[in-house]
């Protein structure tokens, strides 16, 4: 391309080429505007040719392309670029030393032909076009410009028509956004009284919350400590060193200390619901000797068997080492097995013990089956909702309370857990308990090897004003140190570990003023006091205690099951004397052993 008629030329040829290809319309004039711009903006080019061509690329659609060559430092202009990367479907260029290449291509439309056939009847159509001249070559011009001047009229005229019917639209939906809006705004006013009615009930419900929160937090001690000394009473008259009863006084005593569990139990139970409902019940774990804790499940389970009814507890041996919270695991295998024995009258009620390998972590399956009346299928969900029970004659004269299973299930699930159950009418039931052997929880609990091996102290300071359990307390005391002082009267408590400068002091919290968290406070900030070790006693869950108010304690004991044991490691001790009290039985209910903050 040299001169001017070179231009023309080139635009009439394109124009020949698209229409052989299939091009029409918009598309065609796109092409040919491009093609027009282009030559026009590179003509004088040194050495411009430009070649016409089809391309098949792989699972695409084929591409009309014209391809621009020159060289020398001409370059297209920006104007040429842009319209050329705006109209069509593909532009690029690119620049070597020897030469300038621009490529423009436009797709075609999809055809049934062989490949090639349209390329063909491109190079007929220009082999069959002759030359125009360059008034003919305009008049062809012209008459495209009037057919597309044409085309953009009837689009004008179909879009003014489309304007008409859209703001007729327009009309009809602000009319019914009006009526909406009118019957939403009826709507949202009584919604608005709904949710004020709403709010006022959850106002309502959350002061009722709270206020059985304050009642567990506030009756927990008052609940535990009478029945905690009646059981541990119960237990001294019944130890080995305790002065010797007769059979039938015997009996009474172990009545009364099965009593005094019983209530504890419920007790417990039902102040751990609450705990758990609040989020606040929490494991405590421990290295737990298994073996043991079935022995002691054994034996206070066995009277709780009918006559005809064999409770099989195995002796566990060469187990993995489990960390769990004892007390939690407890509670769940004597409700589970207790709920067996209750609604068995012949046959057994056995708990096996396994072992599973999963992701490389042992895990422990308890395994509780019996021969009972078993649970009707539409009611083994129900059994897991708290307070339900399930109806039938065999309820009859059964106690419980309908918490046994739901909070089994929750405990389980604190262990890291699971707790299923499966059963059959007339047959039996099966639960299967399944908790990791070393949940991933917290840290193991347990004292470190060594924690308990240094002397037994010389004095102890114990300040509490509940005589009845200073009295209990007072053969405990006197494994863990050689001389005992007991102040009642909190008052007084400061002068008297002033005097005596004891080896270590015991302090309830729950106590006329000054109570423990005063006393303790002010323990620590005398000089002459505040190197003493201290541990805090409390019949409540030591869960529950303030313990931003307790960093100066050592340890935080639960009243529930004291021992020498207990009182020792607390104070890295070791309690002296061959004879040992009886260590707190599965079947007794507490909330925790020992925590230290």
């Amino acid at each position: 391309m040299a001169v001017e008629r070179d231009g023309f030329e080139l635009r009439r040829r394109g124009q020949l080429v698209c229409r052989a290809l299939g091009l029409e319309g918009h598309e065609l004039v796109r092409v040919v505007t491009v093609l027009s711009e282009v030559g026009r903006d590179l003509l004088g080019a040194p050495g411009l040719r430009v070649d016409l061509d089809v391309a098949s690329p792989l699972r695409e659609p084929e591409l009309f392309r014209a391809r621009f060559t020159w060289s020398g430092p001409r370059v297209p202009g920006r104007d040429a670029l842009d319209a050329a990367g705006r109209l069509l479907d593909h532009c690029r260029y690119d620049v070597t030393p020897e030469k300038h290449t621009l490529t423009v291509g436009q797709r075609l439309p999809a055809s049934e032909g062989r490949p090639g056939q349209r390329a063909e009847r491109a190079r007929a159509a220009l082999r069959d076009s002759g030359d125009l001249s360059m008034g003919e070559e305009l008049r062809i011009q012209n008459r495209q410009l009037l057919q597309a001047l044409e085309e953009s009229r009837a689009q004008q005229e179909e879009l003014q028509r489309l304007n008409a019917e859209l703001e007729e639209t327009n009309q009809g939906v602000v009319a019914l956004y009006s009526e909406l809006s009118a019957e939403l705004e009826e709507t949202n006013t009584g919604v608005v009284a709904l949710y004020a009615e709403l709010e006022d009930k959850t106002r309502q419900l959350r002061l009722a919350s709270e206020a059985k929160t304050r009642f567990w937090a506030n009756v927990s001690h008052e609940l535990r400590a009478p029945v905690n000394s009646v059981i541990a009473l119960a237990r001294l008259l019944l130890a080995s060193g305790a002065d010797p009863l007769t059979e039938e006084q015997r009996q009474q005593m172990s009545l009364i200390a099965g009593s005094g569990s019983t209530l504890l139990a419920l007790v417990e139970e039902l102040l751990d619901v609450a705990k758990a409902e609040s989020g606040r019940l929490e494991p405590h774990l421990v290295r737990t000797d298994l073996r043991t804790l079935l022995h002691q499940l054994r034996g206070t389970l066995r009277g709780m068997a009918r006559d005809g009814v064999r409770l099989d507890i195995p002796d566990v041996r060469d187990v993995p080492e489990l960390v769990t919270d004892e007390v939690m695991l407890t509670r769940i295998l004597r409700n589970v097995l207790s709920n067996g024995l209750k609604f068995t009258t012949a046959g057994e009620v056995r708990l096996t013990v396994g072992t599973e390998d999963r992701a490389g972590r042992p895990w422990f399956v308890f395994t509780t089956t019996d021969t009972g009346i078993g649970i009707p299928p539409d009611q083994q969900d129900r059994v897991f909702e708290e307070f339900y029970q399930v109806l039938g004659t065999h309820q009859r004269g059964q106690p419980g309370t309908g918490l046994g299973l739901p909070y089994a299930r929750r405990l389980a699930g604190l262990l890291g857990g699971v707790l299923t159950l499966t059963s059959e009418p007339d047959a039996g039931t099966t639960v299967r308990v399944e908790i990791p052997a070393c949940p991933d929880l917290a840290s193991p609990d347990a004292p470190p090897p060594g924690a308990a091996d240094g002397a037994r102290t010389g004095s102890l300071v114990v300040v509490d004003d509940d005589t009845t359990f200073i009295e209990l307390l007072r053969p405990v005391l006197g494994r863990v140190a050689r001389k005992v002082t007991e102040v009642s009267v909190s008052s007084r408590a400061l002068d008297v570990i002033r005097a005596e400068r004891p080896d270590a002091v015991l302090i309830d919290l729950a106590m006329p003023a000054p109570d423990g968290y005063v006393l303790l406070q002010v323990l620590a900030r005398d000089p002459e006091t505040a190197h003493i070790p201290v541990v805090v006693l409390t019949s409540t869950d030591p869960s529950d205690v303030d313990r931003s108010r307790l960093t100066h304690a050592r340890a935080v004991l639960g009243k529930t099951h004291l021992t020498p044991e207990r009182i020792a490691l607390a104070l890295a001790l070791t309690p002296a004397g061959p004879d040992r009290i009886p260590p707190a039985e599965a079947g007794e209910q507490h909330t925790s052993g020992e925590t230290t903050p």
